[in-house]
């Protein structure tokens, strides 16, 4: 899976160009990489600029990223908070959504993890970079090491929130992390919801994917999703 990176608004984005075919557009959630779409290893990640980190911004520059690539249409797949930004990027750009998959989707009603609802009060980023150590990650590195020798191997879930976690200890990172969470989530919930627009969906193949269990994000918002996006 080929690494690239392009420059959009003066912005270095990171991305993975592979295989040949319809174009599958990926869009990761909050703390995540390319990572959680592929066991290729990490982006390679840019900057993380200080700009506007609303769901319509994002959604912008997935078009633009798409134009820039030379492509006509794809298939959008969102994860978590990446969820919202492909509902987003359909509702602007119907015309370069080919369908639609979402994952463990953000913007389908207030309920949320308290932790992220927590993490979106004021302050919060202080409490969040005492937790978020070097020293407390290398040493989840030696328990995971350990773990590992004698044959306690972690799963696939559980690398990949320790990926988000390591992403966190950079300054930059965190302030992004942030940023994003609150365009989103307040204490109260979350703040953006798609469920008014959902109808306009209908004629747009759509599949909507969710662990019974999610901790995040509870599944009821799949079966309402599901009932409001005909067809789905």
């Amino acid at each position: 899976m080929e690494l690239h990176s392009v420059t959009l608004h003066g912005h270095r984005v990171g991305l993975r160009l592979a295989g040949e075919g319809p174009v599958l557009l990926l869009v990761h959630g909050m703390a995540s990489s390319s990572a959680a779409w592929t066991p290729a290893g990490s982006l390679l990640a840019g900057p993380k600029p200080a700009g506007d980190y609303s769901l319509g911004a994002h959604a912008t520059l997935l078009r633009d990223l798409l134009l820039v690539l030379g492509y006509e249409q794809a298939t959008v797949v969102g994860h978590s908070f990446g969820g919202g930004v492909a509902m987003q990027f359909a509702y602007q750009f119907p015309e370069l959504c080919e369908r639609l998959v979402l994952v463990g989707s953000g913007g389908l009603g207030r309920e949320v993890n308290l932790l992220l609802r927590a993490l979106a009060l004021p302050g919060a980023g202080h409490v969040l970079r005492l937790f978020c150590r070097a020293s407390l990650d290398d040493a989840a590195r030696t328990l995971v090491g350990w773990a590992r020798r004698v044959g306690l191997g972690p799963t696939p879930a559980g690398e990949e929130i320790g990926r988000g976690y390591s992403s966190l200890i950079d300054a930059h990172s965190r302030a992004a992390f942030l940023r994003t969470l609150r365009a989103v989530v307040g204490f109260d919930g979350q703040r953006v919801s798609a469920n008014a627009r959902l109808q306009l969906a209908a004629d747009l193949p759509t599949l909507i994917v969710w662990g019974a269990r999610d901790p995040i994000i509870p599944v009821d918002h799949a079966r309402r999703a599901h009932a409001a996006i005909a067809g789905s």
